[in-house]
């Protein structure tokens, strides 16, 4: 796989039905790595082992309703308080970061009301702050080191 624009990890794979499958530490179990899984992977293990957010305020992948369609967000941390500290959307390496990608997280969090935003390819990576009264959002150099309650 490509190399990242974050620190090296040391990950688990295996091979599964001629494939080969990475473990996610979140999901507790082996998942087919494709590029976009090795970005998510990345990101689950910035969030563990650089910010020090606890692995039981992580979520990995699961659906959401937005207007009544069903969506997969890649990784949400919670806060304390059980809502939403940060949504994070990963692309593949390849996959450049344009004004869709913000669009497309920022209409899930018309949903979800996350205080901080993270869009990456694992080559890029972007972090915002929202701004709910203007209905923006604030670009900033990293993600807090603390999540909210803790």
């Amino acid at each position: 796989m490509q190399k990242l624009h974050f620190p090296t990890y040391n990950f688990r794979f295996k091979n599964s039905e001629n494939k080969v499958a990475i473990f996610d530490e979140i999901r507790k179990k082996f998942v087919i790595l494709t590029p976009e899984e090795w970005v998510r992977q990345h990101v689950v293990q910035y969030l563990l082992t650089e910010k020090n957010y606890p692995k039981s305020y992580i979520n990995v992948e699961k659906v959401l309703k937005i207007n009544g369609l069903t969506k997969r967000y890649d990784v949400v941390v919670f806060n304390a308080d059980g809502s939403i500290f940060l949504l994070v959307e990963c692309k593949a390496p390849e996959v450049k970061i344009t004004q869709t990608t913000f669009d497309q997280i920022a209409r899930y969090n018309l949903t979800m009301k996350a205080q901080y935003l993270m869009v990456t390819n694992g080559q890029n990576h972007y972090f915002c702050q929202m701004d709910f009264e203007k209905e923006q959002y604030v670009f900033l150099k990293e993600l807090p080191e603390r999540i909210i309650g803790l």
